[in-house]
C-alpha cells in the first residue's frame, strides 16, 4: 500500500488507508503443494486453502492460509529470526457497518472488548499480556476493527486464549458499570483527539459535507457525542453479535511458530465459538458531487487553512496507483508542485497532496495551511491549487516523475516490512479486504508498472475540471476569513426506530469439552541474546557502532554531533532547530527541489533532528542504494547553503507554527512546566522549536555562527544498522571519517534551577478549552542505566508506569476522568523529572488532581505491594524477545551506549539488576526520589470554569501566560517576577 500521508490539518483523525491489490487468481496454492500439506495431519475442523513460499520475489511474505469449519480464516506466516510471535485479530466491521444514529459503535467495541470476558477479568487482559513482556492494543477505522499483541514465542497459547475469550465468551461479561465507565473513556478521547485539538473537527466536517446522508462515510469513527450520549448496553449488544463472529474474522499469526502446534491451539479455543450471521461485502460506495461545495468551519486556531477535496475512485481499483503517483508529483515533498508554488515561495506555512483510500471510497485531498505574514487570503489559497492543477494538465507526466515514485514505494514496502508485526498486518489487511494474503504480489506489479500516459489519463478522468468539497478553517469569529461563502449545509436524520428494538438477543454458547477459564501455562521463556555489536572509530576517531539486521535489505546511518538545546544562547530559544530546519532547504550545490528529487531517485530520506544535548543526521536506504546516498548525506552536512530568502521564509513559518502550537493545552503545558521546574530562561525550559519572540530575534547569521561552532567538528559519533557486511559499511563512510573532529567544550548552564519547596498550582487559562492539561512535577534523578535511576524506573512501574498502573486504573478505567494516565522519569545527563501526565475532562480538573495526590501520597507512604513487585519483574524481565527486532530498536540501543558511553552489555546488566534487586529496596529507592509536599502542579485549561473548585484543594495558585511568564511579569520579561515562596521563579 503506497502511504496516504493526510497533512497535519488533519493529523487528530488520520484516516487508516486501505491495504491495496487486487486478489490473484495465481495466489492459490497449487494442488500439488494443498494435497502435500493437507497430507500432513491437520487437525480435525480445519482445511488449508493456500500456501505461498514467496516465489523468489524481491518483496513478499510467505504464508498458509486455513479455515476453520465455523468460518474463521487462519493465515500463519513463519519467521524465527526472533523469539517472538505477533496474533492479530481482525473483524470486517468498521464504522461503515454503523446505523445512522448509532455511529462510534465499532470504536465503542474495541474499547468494550478490553473489559474482560467470563474467564478474564476486568482489566486481566492488559495485565496478563503486559506481565508476559508483551504489548497489545486495538485499533479502529472506517472499514475494520483489529486487536493485536506482540509477545515472546513461549505466551502465544496464552495470547490465543485471550482472543478467543473475548470473541466467544465476551457479552456476559458485559455490565452497564463497564459501559459507562468505557462511554466516558471514549468522550475522553474524543475531547482529546478531535475536540480539544485545532483542526480536530476537520475531517469530520468534510466527510459530512462530501458523502450523503446515511452514507457510511457521512460520520466520524470515534462517533458524535450525542450518538455516543444516546446509545445503551442493548445496543452495544446487538452489535457485537451482529458482526463479531468468526466468520467474519481473519486470525493472522506470525512468528517463530511450530505449524502444527499453532494449529492444534487455534482448533481448541476458536473453533467451537459458533458462526454469527453471514457477511456480505458493502459495494464500493465513491462520492459523487454536482457542483463546488463550499463550507466554513470556524475553530480556535491561529492558521487559517483550506482542504479540498475531490472524489476518485474505489477502494481495490485498477487506477489507484496511477492516482497515487499523481498525488505525488502535484503534492508530497519539497520538489512537488504545489509545495514549489505555495510553500517553497512563503505563501503557505503547509502544502500537498494525497490520494487517501478506504474500502468504499477514494478521495484527492489539497491541504495548504495559510501563511498570514504574506497577506493573501483563503481565496487565493484556493485559486493556487486550481492553477497547480491547471499546470499539471499543461506540464505533462514525466518518465523521471515515475522513478521518483516508485522508488518511493518500493522503499516504503521494504521498510514497512521490517517486524514481525508489519509483516502480519500487512499479510491480514490483504487478507480481509482482497480474499488472499497474497495480495502484495499484486500491488507491487500494479505500482510498478504505472506509465505516464496512466497518470495523464486519471488525470484529465478523475480531477481535472472536476466539482470539489472545499472545508475553510478559520479563526473563532471570523467566517469572512473563509474562501467562499458557506453553499451547502449538511443534514443528519435519525431514524425514530431501527426495527431491531425491540428484538431479543440471540446469544451464541460456546459448547466446550475442555475447561476454557484455565489459563494456559506458558512454556520456558525464550532465551534472548543482546545482538552482536561491532565496536569501532573511524579513521578520524569517531567512535562507530554498527549491528547487523539481515532480515530486510535496508541501511540506517546516524551520524551524532554534540549541539543542541543545551547550548543555546539566552534570549535565542530555538536556534538548533531553525538551524536543523534550515539544513533540509538548499545546498550550495542544489536547491531543495533538486536535492529532494536525487533523494526521492533512489527511494531515501534524510532528516536532520534537534535535541537537547544532541543534533542527529539520519540517512535511510535500501541497501543497494548506499554508495550513491551517502554523498547525498555529507552534502546535507557540509553544504548548507543558508540563504537569505530561505532563512526568512523558514523563520516567518516557524513562527507561525509556534504560534499555532499555542492553540494547543498540551503545547501550554510543555512550556509552562519548562519554566516551572527549570527556571523561566534556562535553555531546557523552552519548547524544542522556541517561542515566538525568541525566534523573532534569531538572524541568519546567529545561524551560520552557530552552525560553523559545531558542524562538522562535533560528530561525536556515528551508528549504523544494516544488512551490508561492516566492510563495506566501513568503506561507505569514508566522507565521515575525513572530517577534522575536535571535542566541544561545553561550560555548565549558569542558571540555577528553582527550589521546589511546597505544592503549588501554575494555572495557564486556555479560553473555551474541552479539556484540562494536567502535569505535576518534581526534580528527580539524572540519568544512570546501571543505578539508582534505573531502580527508580523500576520502582515507578506499578505507580504510573504501564496501563494497569494505580494512577492510570483509577482515573482512566474506575473514574471515567481521561483516556490516560502516566507518570514517568526524564532522566538527562545532568539533571532530572519525575512527571505525572494526563488530559482530564474539564469537569474533573479539581477531583483529578486530588486523585493523582491522594495516589503519590499512598505510593510515597507504602511503597508497591508483593503483587506489584511480582508483576514488575515479570512484565520488565519478558520484554527482551521484542526489544531488538527492528532495525529502529538496534539503532536505539546503540545510540544510548554511544550518549551515555554505556557498557555495550548494559542491558544484560541491567536484567541482572532486575532479578536481583528486592522489593525493599525499589520502594526505598522510589520513595526516595517522591516528594509529594514539592510538587510544581501545572493545570491548562478553561480557568473561568476551574479555577474555583481547584482553589477549594487549598494550594496556592500562580497564574502563568501562554509563554510560562508569571503574569504580573514586566512585560518586556527580562527579568522573571517573583513568585509566592513556595517555588521561586
Amino acid at each position: 500500500m503506497h502511504p496516504s500521508k493526510i497533512a497535519l490539518i488533519f493529523t487528530a483523525a488520520l484516516l487508516a488507508a486501505c491495504s491495496k491489490g487486487p486478489e490473484d487468481p495465481a495466489s492459490q496454492a497449487s494442488s500439488k503443494d494443498v494435497a502435500k500439506e493437507a497430507a500432513s495431519a491437520l487437525p480435525a475442523g480445519v482445511s488449508l486453502v493456500e500456501t505461498f513460499d514467496g516465489d523468489g520475489a524481491e518483496i513478499a511474505i510467505p504464508y498458509s492460509k486455513y479455515k476453520l469449519d465455523n468460518g474463521l480464516t487462519v493465515v500463519l506466516h513463519e519467521d524465527d529470526s526472533d523469539p517472538l510471535v505477533h496474533v492479530d485479530v481482525t473483524y470486517h466491521v468498521g464504522s461503515n457497518r454503523e446505523d445512522p444514529g448509532r455511529s462510534g459503535f465499532a470504536h465503542f467495541f474495541e474499547h468494550m472488548m478490553f473489559q474482560g470476558s467470563v474467564n478474564v477479568a476486568d482489566e486481566e487482559h492488559f495485565r496478563i499480556i503486559q506481565e508476559a513482556g508483551g504489548t497489545l492494543n486495538g485499533t479502529t477505522n472506517t472499514d475494520r476493527t483489529n486487536y493485536y499483541e506482540t509477545v515472546p514465542a513461549n505466551q502465544l497459547e496464552t495470547v490465543l486464549w485471550l482472543e478467543a475469550d473475548r470473541m466467544g465468551v465476551f457479552l456476559d461479561a458485559v455490565t452497564e458499570e463497564k459501559f459507562e465507565v468505557q462511554r466516558e473513556t471514549v468522550k475522553n478521547e474524543r475531547g482529546q483527539r478531535v475536540d480539544n485539538r485545532p483542526y480536530g473537527r476537520a475531517l469530520e466536517t468534510m466527510y459530512a459535507a462530501t458523502y450523503p446522508d446515511g452514507h457510511p462515510y457521512s460520520w466520524p469513527v470515534i462517533g458524535w457525542l450525542e450518538d455516543l450520549n444516546r446509545a445503551d448496553l442493548n445496543d452495544l449488544k446487538r452489535f457485537f453479535l451482529r458482526w463479531y463472529g468468526p466468520n467474519n474474522a481473519t486470525l493472522t499469526i506470525g512468528g517463530d511458530i511450530d505449524k502444527t502446534k499453532t494449529l492444534e491451539w487455534v482448533v481448541k479455543y476458536f473453533g467451537t465459538i459458533p458462526a454469527g450471521p453471514e457477511v456480505e461485502d458493502l459495494p464500493a460506495q465513491p462520492a459523487t458531487l454536482d457542483s463546488d461545495r463550499y463550507v466554513t468551519l470556524e475553530d480556535n486556531i491561529h492558521l487559517p487553512a483550506l482542504a479540498m477535496m475531490i472524489p476518485t475512485v474505489h477502494y481495490n481499483h485498477p487506477d489507484e496507483p496511477a492516482l497515487d503517483a499523481a498525488a505525488e508529483i502535484l503534492g508530497q515533498g519539497q520538489d512537488s508542485m504545489l509545495y514549489q508554488r505555495l510553500v517553497q515561495t512563503g505563501r503557505a506555512v503547509q502544502a500537498s497532496v494525497s490520494h487517501s483510500c478506504k474500502e468504499l471510497a477514494c478521495e484527492m485531498w489539497f491541504i495548504v495551511i495559510q501563511n498570514p505574514a504574506s497577506g493573501e487570503s483563503l481565496a487565493e489559497m484556493e485559486q493556487a491549487v486550481r492553477d497547480t492543477l491547471i499546470e499539471f494538465a499543461e506540464r505533462g507526466v514525466t518518465k523521471d516523475d515515475l522513478v521518483k515514485f516508485k522508488a518511493g514505494y518500493e522503499s516504503s514496502r521494504v521498510f514497512g516490512l521490517q517486524s514481525v508485526a508489519g509483516k502480519v498486518s500487512t499479510l491480514a489487511a490483504f487478507e480481509t479486504f482482497t480474499g488472499s494474503p497474497k495480495g502484495i504480489d499484486a500491488e507491487i506489479d500494479a505500482y510498478l508498472s504505472v506509465e505516464t500516459d496512466d497518470v495523464t489519463r486519471v488525470f484529465e478522468q478523475y480531477i481535472a475540471d472536476k466539482p470539489a468539497v472545499l472545508l475553510s478553517v478559520v479563526p473563532n469569529g471570523k467566517p469572512e476569513l473563509a474562501a467562499a461563502e458557506q453553499n451547502y449545509e449538511w443534514k443528519r436524520t435519525i431514524p425514530e426506530s431501527y426495527g431491531d428494538d425491540d428484538e431479543a438477543l440471540a446469544l451464541r454458547p460456546v459448547q466446550d469439552n475442555f475447561d476454557r477459564s484455565v489459563q494456559p501455562t506458558a512454556g520456558v521463556n525464550p532465551q534472548v541474546e543482546l545482538p552482536t555489536i561491532q565496536d569501532g572509530k573511524l579513521a578520524n576517531g569517531v567512535r562507530l557502532l554498527a549491528v547487523q539486521n539481515d532480515e530486510t535489505p535496508t541501511v540506517t546511518v546516524r551520524a551524532v554531533f554534540d549541539v543542541g538545546q543545551r547550548d543555546e544562547p539566552r534570549g535565542k530559544a530555538g536556534l538548533t532547530s531553525l538551524m536543523t530546519s534550515l539544513m533540509t532547504e538548499a545546498t550550495t550545490e542544489r536547491s531543495a527541489a533538486e536535492f529532494a528529487e536525487a533523494l526521492n531517485r533512489l527511494g531515501a530520506s534524510i532528516s536532520v533532528a534537534p535535541g537537547q544535548y544532541e543534533t542527529t543526521v539520519t540517512l535511510n536506504v535500501l541497501s543497494k542504494h548506499l554508495d550513491e546516498a551517502m554523498p547525498l548525506m555529507m552534502e546535507r552536512i557540509l553544504k548548507p547553503a543558508f540563504t537569505e530568502a530561505d532563512f526568512e521564509r523558514i523563520k516567518q513559518q516557524t513562527i507561525e507554527g509556534l504560534q499555532q502550537a499555542r492553540k494547543t493545552p498540551q503545547g501550554l503545558a510543555t512550556r509552562a512546566v519548562g519554566a516551572v521546574m527549570r527556571g523561566q530562561e534556562h535553555p531546557l525550559s523552552f519548547p524544542t522549536g522556541g517561542l515566538p519572540g525568541t525566534v523573532a530575534k534569531i538572524t541568519l547569521e546567529d545561524i551560520k555562527g552557530y552552525y560553523e561552532a559545531h558542524f562538522p567538528a562535533h560528530l561525536s559519533g556515528v551508528t549504523v544498522s544494516t544488512s551490508l557486511p561492516h566492510d563495506t559499511i566501513v568503506k561507505a563512510l569514508d566522507g565521515l571519517a575525513k572530517l577534522e573532529v575536535s571535542t566541544p567544550v561545553r561550560p555548565a548552564i549558569a542558571l540555577q534551577k528553582p527550589e521546589i519547596d511546597s505544592r503549588t498550582v501554575y494555572l495557564v487559562n486556555k479560553e473555551g478549552a474541552a479539556q484540562s492539561s494536567l502535569r505535576v512535577s518534581q526534580h528527580a534523578l539524572p540519568y544512570d542505566a546501571l543505578g539508582d535511576y534505573y531502580l527508580a524506573y523500576l520502582g515507578n512501574f506499578p505507580l504510573g508506569g504501564n496501563f494497569n498502573s494505580r494512577i492510570n486504573l483509577n482515573l482512566r478505567e474506575d473514574k471515567g476522568y481521561t483516556y490516560g494516565a502516566r507518570t514517568y522519569l526524564m532522566g538527562e545527563p545532568q539533571e532530572g523529572m519525575y512527571m505525572f501526565s494526563s488530559e482530564v475532562k474539564k469537569d474533573a480538573t479539581a477531583d483529578a488532581l486530588n486523585e493523582v495526590i491522594t495516589e503519590l501520597e499512598s505510593f510515597d507512604a507504602e511503597g508497591m505491594t508483593e503483587a506489584e513487585f511480582n508483576y514488575l519483574r515479570s512484565a520488565i524481565g519478558q520484554q527482551e524477545a521484542r526489544s531488538y527486532e527492528t532495525p529502529a530498536a538496534k539503532l536505539g540501543l546503540l545510540n544510548r551506549i554511544l550518549q551515555y558511553d554505556l557498557p555495550l552489555d548494559y542491558r544484560s546488566q541491567q536484567n541482572a539488576i532486575l532479578q536481583e534487586t528486592d522489593r525493599k529496596t525499589l520502594n526505598k529507592v522510589i520513595t526516595d526520589v517522591l516528594k509529594p509536599e514539592e510538587m510544581a502542579i501545572v493545570v491548562v485549561g478553561d480557568a473561568a470554569s476551574i479555577r474555583e473548585e481547584v482553589e477549594a484543594l487549598g494550594m496556592p495558585i500562580v497564574e502563568l501566560d501562554e509563554d510560562g511568564y508569571v503574569k504580573e511579569a514586566d512585560e518586556s520579561k527580562e527579568q522573571p517576577a517573583e513568585a509566592p515562596e513556595s517555588a521561586s521563579l
